[in-house]
């Protein structure tokens, strides 16, 4: 490990999401292209930590594949009947060497927009100023300033601060967003302390910052100043919510590089597409997969393509596609279907009529 990265990063994953209420485990639902638990995983691999552990549990035969498939070299960590983000962590903990030694950071498979910038800007944090334990925060409503280290009459407000939900504050309070930063040590000596006098009967991790606190340990909080970096997803509702805010940002990124988004409210692209400079995506796209879209290429409007290669100068006007390749200066469309496999080459043309397959004669009489 070195003095900018973790010595390891732990993902809890472990939750249930019943209020979903959904068959397929929460953390693999999917936006922008990728799986809750994906976009957490990309974030947290982004920062070199020198162990990946995923805390599962809830529906672990669909999970602990995923993450396999995302990433092989992350471990896995199985938490027991007791629930909780903290015995999570313990959990989590347990799976690392035994010799490993430095700093934790832990985060959420369910918070899908927090970046690898962010992540590392509170370990940053954290070491410039010593702290035992920094957490993110973000406030219910009004923005406050959270001190650094509390005064031990308030140790009673600190414990209530950490272990406070977004849910269960009202506005102008601090929120501990549950994101920590911590010393190796810390955790295997606190989390044992902490215990389950709360409405869920739970092991809450930030409650970590309470008992740091009162040990005399610093503690200290990196104001979240982007709010959407610290959102988790428990309904259907907060998933589309995220979803929506994923897709426009990432629509303002490729035309900062010079894409032309027509109407950004209809046009939906996936965090894994490419696009070169210059395209141009009318109303009615969706780009999905490893599509790419070179230079000068017009797509739409109305037009939805999964894994196509398309192009410079190309034209696809009311289209479907799945597995495609469109070569340069091709015309397709109005009212194509290009099935996996299709190639067109350079000049191509396709449209309805050409896409529609013969059907036989009906038998007479």
């Amino acid at each position: 490990m070195t003095a900018d990265r973790p010595v390891a990063v732990l993902v809890l994953a472990a939750g249930g999401g019943t209020r979903m209420k959904s068959a397929t485990p929460k953390v693999l639902h999917t936006i922008g292209g990728r799986t809750l638990l994906g976009h957490v995983l990309h974030a947290a691999r982004g920062l070199a930590p020198d162990h990946l552990v995923v805390v599962v549990r809830h529906q672990r035969d669909l999970v602990a594949p995923h993450v396999g498939e995302l990433d092989p070299a992350a471990i896995v960590a199985d938490q027991d009947e007791i629930a909780g983000t903290g015995r999570a962590t313990q959990c989590g903990l347990q799976a690392l060497p035994g010799d490993v030694s430095g700093t934790v950071l832990v985060t959420y498979g369910d918070v899908p927009l927090q970046t690898t910038q962010t992540l590392g800007s509170l370990i940053a944090t954290h070491q410039s100023g010593g702290q035992r334990c920094h957490g993110a925060h973000r406030q219910a409503c009004q923005p406050v300033r959270l001190r650094a280290r509390p005064a031990r009459r308030r140790r009673r407000r600190q414990r209530d601060r950490g272990r406070r939900r977004y849910r269960r504050a009202t506005g102008g309070q601090e929120v501990n967003s549950g994101i920590l930063r911590l010393r190796r040590r810390l955790p295997a000596t606190a989390l044992g302390r902490i215990g389950t006098d709360n409405a869920a009967g739970e092991v809450y991790l930030t409650d970590v910052v309470a008992i740091a606190a009162e040990d005399g340990r610093r503690v200290g909080g990196l104001q979240a100043t982007d709010l959407w970096q610290t959102e988790g997803v428990n309904t259907r509702a907060q998933l589309a919510n995220l979803g929506r805010e994923l897709n426009r940002r990432e629509l303002e990124r490729w035309m900062s590089e010079g894409v032309e988004v027509i109407d950004p409210a209809t046009t939906w692209v996936d965090v894994t597409v490419e696009l070169a400079a210059d395209v141009t995506l009318k109303p009615g796209v969706q780009l999905h997969g490893s599509t790419r879209v070179e230079t000068s290429a017009v797509i739409g409007p109305d037009t939805t393509l999964t894994d196509v290669q398309v192009g410079a100068g190309a034209s696809v006007v009311r289209t479907h596609g799945v597995g495609a390749v469109i070569g340069e200066r091709c015309s397709v469309g109005p009212f194509a279907c290009l099935r996996a496999g299709t190639v067109l080459g350079t000049d191509g043309k396709r449209s309805a009529r050409s896409s529609r397959r013969r059907t036989p004669a009906s038998p007479k009489g």
